[in-house]
Parts: C-alpha cells; structure tokens; sequence
C-alpha cells in the first residue's frame, strides 16, 4: 500500500464520502438509508487511505448470534491495493463471537477469492435475492487453534 491507512467506526458526517465510493447509493436511495442505518448503530467502519474514506465494512453480531459481515465495499478508484484484505482482517479482528459469516453473490469473483484466502468457507446458499445469480453464504471459524496465514 505504502500510504497511511487507518481505522475508524464512521461518524453521520461520513455519509457523504461512504455513498460516494459506495457503487450502489449514489443512485439508491434505500442504500443510502442503509448506510444511514449502520453508521447510527455503530456496525459501519471506516478504512481511510491518507486521511481519505476510501473503503467501509458493516459488521454487526445479530445473525443468529454470529459475526456477520453485512458488506465490504472498496471505493472503485481504491481497488486493487490491498485495502479489501486490509478491511477484512480489521473486521475479522472485531468479531465479538467465535463464528463469523459473510456473503457475497456467486458472480463475485475477487470477493470469493480474498474470502478464500483469509480463511472462509462455503456455508450455504441463500436464492431469489438476484435472480440469476444466488448469494453465497460463507464462514470463518475464529474459535480455531489456527488461522490460516494470510
């Protein structure tokens, strides 16, 4: 990365910078709300690069008393840098449980393969979401001895 990058849970001034590297709420409004959502319940963190929001996790504790991480979004001009991994692990760090989920849709190539290679396993999968492109439900275990290394 070679930048500064920094964590923080987002604050309500953030949700301008949060929907403008989010690819959906720009032009969704229910996503805006969303967001608007998970930064009042404290589950939003903030990934800045150089004092930037360049990308954000949700993450919260009520998916069948689980961590479960809800989204992981990389602003478009921030791709590619490691800030995905980055985002991850911090939030895999913050797990307050020994089993943790996420989910992603089965065309999510790069998301799959970062999730592969930070310990997560298929666990299921949820159809009728996206029609034509299933949601696939995925575990880490972080009650284990070992994690993979990453």
């Amino acid at each position: 990365m070679g930048n500064t990058v920094h964590f923080r849970l987002a604050r309500a001034d953030d949700l301008p910078s949060l929907i403008g590297i989010d690819s959906v709420a720009a032009d969704d409004p229910r996503r805006a709300g969303l967001l608007q959502q998970w930064v009042a319940a404290r589950h939003c963190h903030l990934l800045l690069l150089d004092a930037r929001v360049a990308a954000y996790g949700v993450l919260h504790h009520h998916f069948f008393d689980s961590g479960f991480i809800e989204m992981l979004m990389v602003g478009k001009e921030f791709r590619r840098r490691g800030l995905g991994k980055a985002l991850l692990q911090h939030l895999v760090s913050r797990c307050e449980r020994p089993r943790l989920f996420t989910s992603t849709n089965a065309s999510n190539a790069p998301m799959h393969a970062l999730l592969a290679r930070n310990g997560f396993i298929a666990s299921g999968q949820i159809d009728n979401l996206d029609p034509g492109d299933p949601e696939k439900v995925l575990f880490r275990d972080l009650a284990g001895a070992a994690q993979p290394a990453v």
